[in-house]
């Protein structure tokens, strides 16, 4: 007979394919199969990208998501939204420039532009909003957050005084950037930044030589995106920053300044305050609390490689439940090279969820199916390993 056991499922969302609700739902789905007598919480996570708004809107008491027509990030309008909390709005960028609102065939982060993020903002600020955080992750932009500015209001000039067209690339250009123009309510907001403080703007492991590729970016785009970052880094901190009241700010290398292809810097200039997203985010969860009580936690993102313990959801729940003595299963769309790595930080075991090599759209369309039939399976080994365990003891 299998123990009524406590299981945690805390996934983040398989980008493309589920929402972290979404998973979390498959991966219980399959583990009632084996064990109908679980006690299971569901705790899907979010990291500041897809979802965030309305997920911090679903848990807070009064929030509400709030739709806004908004411009995208290849310049066609989108319905987006932002959530307004009591005190505070959510501005997701995901919801406006992700990644998922750029067509394939479109994916060229030398021209897409965080404009609609700084649109986003201005509607909390109508709203009477005077404190604002910004859900950074799954972008699809790589411009340094100089749309979003652009939109709030400040102007980015070449040499001969002409206005910068949106993108990255652009930004190779920029000779100045007139503050005069800024909403000046932002002066008395307060902005913070939920964001992985691993990624920076500029050096070797720059944002746009990490994610430009991913978001479509040739090699030689790739040099060309990081040589136009490192000109906005020295532009933001000689017009920009000094207007703030922000001096010897490294806006180059500053924990969390590559965030969303550099919205991170961008709105560091402006006086926003760049914190650990997790910091932010899943202490609002009250999540050390809620894993403490499981026999097993079961966490799940896309791909499972050596960027998982460097900011990713099932990296930061696999700590916590480390230090709090509980076991992890990860399940994967894909494993990648370092895998391994996420064992060193509290996963004891991890497993792909594609039955066979598929081509990507019927996976990413299948992924619900998958998951939880991989959960099932995974859950089948664990008490199978227990049983084994129990008749040598």
């Amino acid at each position: 007979m299998i123990p009524p056991y406590r299981i945690a499922v805390a996934p983040s969302g398989l980008k493309e394919s589920l929402s972290a609700s979404d998973a979390a739902e498959a991966i219980a789905e399959g583990l009632l199969r084996v064990a109908p007598g679980a006690e299971i919480e569901l705790l899907p996570l979010v990291d500041g990208g897809e979802g965030t708004a309305k997920a911090l809107a679903a848990v807070t008491p009064g929030g509400r998501v709030v739709p806004r027509l908004a411009t995208g990030p290849v310049g066609d309008p989108v319905d987006s939204h932002y959530a307004l909390l009591p005190g505070t709005a959510v501005v997701e960028m995901a919801a406006v420039a992700g990644l998922a609102l750029v067509p394939p065939e479109r994916r060229d982060p030398g021209v897409t532009t965080t404009y609609g993020v700084g649109e986003l903002m201005r509607a909390a600020l109508d709203a009477g909003a005077r404190r604002i955080l910004v859900g950074c992750g799954d972008s699809g932009t790589s411009d340094g957050g100089a749309g979003a500015l652009q939109a709030l209001g400040a102007r980015l000039l070449d040499a001969e005084g002409r206005e910068l067209p949106p993108g990255g690339t652009a930004l190779l250009r920029l000779d100045r950037i007139d503050a005069g123009g800024l909403d000046p309510r932002l002066a008395d907001a307060e902005i913070v930044l939920a964001c992985n403080p691993f990624n920076v703007l500029c050096g070797p492991r720059g944002v746009a030589r990490v994610f430009g590729p991913q978001k479509g970016a040739t090699p030689e785009q790739v040099e060309e995106l990081s040589a136009a970052l490192e000109r906005w880094a020295a532009v933001l901190g000689r017009d920009l920053a000094p207007t703030r009241g922000l001096r010897g700010l490294d806006l180059r290398r500053a924990p969390g300044t590559g965030a969303s292809g550099g919205l991170g810097a961008g709105l560091a200039a402006l006086g926003a305050r760049l914190k650990p997203r997790f910091e932010v985010l899943l202490d609002h969860l009250d999540l050390d609390a809620r894993l403490a009580g499981a026999d097993l936690v079961v966490t799940a993102e896309g791909s499972l490689d050596g960027q998982t313990p460097h900011g990713k959801i099932p990296g930061e729940v696999a700590r916590r439940a480390k230090a709090l003595g509980v076991p992890v299963l990860a399940l994967a769309g894909t494993i990648g090279e370092g895998a391994h790595e996420t064992r060193l930080i509290g996963v004891d075991a991890y497993s792909g969820i594609l039955p066979a090599p598929l081509p990507l759209p019927e996976a990413l369309a299948r992924g619900r199916e998958f998951l939880a039939d991989a959960a099932e399976n995974a859950l089948r080994m664990v008490l199978l390993g227990s049983r084994l365990a129990a008749s040598r003891a």
